[in-house]
């Protein structure tokens, strides 16, 4: 059993980090039915860490207070004993942590994503799905998750060729374990991450993707991203609306922000035609973010090209080489999550600013964040071998007509309506809707409603102008 010491500073950035979709701890007393339900649930989602021996804070609310250590190494026979005798067997590897500021022992148990339907002995299934572990009823979902979970993914193939000091000596590795707890060399992180082969040391094609300065010098496929500019609104542009390419090159989570700030830089130049005239193009960061991010973490990287990032007068094109994994279509993408490289998600979500901060809500937050700038939603089509995502510079409705279209048929609206229909968070700023509506002569508020029950109605005026919306 390998046993490691680590500092009292080390065990309470362990005792306050957050529980998420990767992370969990429990006191020691936690039920042998309950830790399998964790581990199950992490085996069948994108793999995680699970901590027995710390508590939580609703266990405990002062950190220094949370160590609950195993009184001897022997204690922990019975917890391991429970996770080895789930079936089919979970892929973990575990390690005893002892601090000499507390008495006892915690086990940390890393597990990872397998091909296979894993259950509790009870024949339960469980899924992680952000800071909690869910049990699964409904017989489709489990059929779905089984056949998604079949799945074979290139960031696990083994490249003996690249020297594994390529990859612990990098700088990004050095700068990505400098915030990692408890404190790890590069190569333990790489083998207990399942980044090496455990006996051998060859790098996985994740381990090249998240750390080597210029993945696509060394890996077999192509891999970077390429940033065109074309000066025309055609589907199909010509090769001389080309005014700009470029490509970059670089560990994942530094591409990300490169390619982030390169397109930013581009479309703050590019002017757009709307009723205001020729004006800046104005798109939500946030949107361009999150699809930037999923492109890069959920692409086949078995398909030997590079992902494709086109900026148009009047959209942005994004092309993810791959088809939507598994049981994901573009119909059920907002509410269904499956990442087909589990280890780059996983290991990019523990940097201490991750680019994939929100699991499970990227595009999510593309729709929510271009709803809210008035911009028609995001398109996002499976086209032959990839997937296209499409940000319109196209307005949606305002957020007045909106209001007016909804009162053409209901007799009133609340402030969390509208706020419903429009997208927007703030009730002031949809008061401020409603006041400019009212100063037109086009809303009233209902007499009887009031404080929380508030309400507005059309005027006379406001049904005349309603009736010229289709």
């Amino acid at each position: 059993m390998k046993v490691k010491e680590i500092t009292k500073q080390e065990f309470l950035e362990l005792a306050i980090r957050e529980e998420s979709h990767f992370f969990d701890k429990k006191a020691k007393l936690l039920a042998p039915n309950k830790i399998q339900k964790h581990a199950v649930a992490f085996g069948n989602a994108d793999g995680g860490e699970l901590l027995i021996g710390i508590k939580d804070s609703s266990d405990e609310p002062n950190p220094q207070l949370r160590w609950d250590g195993f009184s001897s190494i022997e204690d922990l026979n019975g917890h391991l004993q429970t996770l080895f005798n789930i079936s089919p067997s979970i892929d973990l590897k575990y390690t005893i942590l002892k601090c000499s500021e507390f008495k006892g022992y915690v086990l940390q148990v890393n597990i990872e994503r397998t091909a296979e339907l894993h259950k509790t002995l009870d024949g339960l299934v469980y899924q992680r799905s952000g800071a909690q572990s869910l049990q699964l009823k409904d017989p489709q979902k489990i059929i779905e998750l089984s056949y998604a979970k079949g799945a074979t993914t290139f960031e696990d193939q083994v490249l003996p060729e690249i020297p594994p000091e390529q990859i612990t000596d990098s700088k990004e590795i050095d700068s990505y374990l400098r915030s990692f707890s408890p404190r790890t060399d590069a190569l333990d992180f790489c083998v207990n991450q399942n980044l090496f082969t455990y006996k051998e040391w060859y790098p996985r094609v994740a381990a090249v993707l998240l750390f080597l300065p210029s993945p696509a010098s060394l890996l077999p496929r192509k891999c970077s991203i390429k940033i065109t500019r074309y000066n025309t609104n055609e589907e199909v542009p010509e090769r001389e609306h080309l005014l700009q390419q470029e490509t970059i090159d670089a560990p994942l989570n530094l591409a990300i922000t490169l390619i982030a700030s390169k397109v930013s830089e581009i479309i703050s130049s590019v002017k757009v035609m709307t009723k205001d005239g020729l004006v800046q193009m104005d798109y939500p960061q946030e949107a361009i973010w999150e699809v930037i991010v999923n492109s890069l973490i959920h692409r086949d990287y078995s398909i030997s090209d590079d992902v494709q990032v086109l900026i148009f007068n009047n959209r942005i094109e994004v092309l993810s080489p791959g088809k939507l994994p598994g049981y994901v279509t573009a119909t059920n993408i907002l509410d269904a999550r499956y990442a087909r490289n589990p280890k780059i998600v996983r290991t990019l979500h523990r940097y201490p600013n991750p680019p994939n901060k929100d699991m499970g809500e990227g595009l999510n937050t593309a729709f929510q964040k271009m709803k809210e700038r008035g911009l028609q939603p995001p398109i996002i089509k499976e086209i032959g071998n990839y997937v296209k995502v499409t940000l319109p510079h196209l307005p949606m409705a305002s957020p007045s007509e909106s209001i007016l279209r909804y009162l053409k048929i209901n007799p009133e609206i609340t402030n969390k309506d509208a706020r419903d229909l429009t997208g927007i968070k703030s009730e002031n700023l949809v008061k401020i809707e409603f006041y400019k509506l009212r100063n037109a002569g086009l809303l009233e508020k209902v007499p009887e409603k009031n404080a929380s029950k508030a309400a507005w109605r059309l005027t006379d005026l406001g049904r005349i102008e309603a009736k010229k919306f289709n």
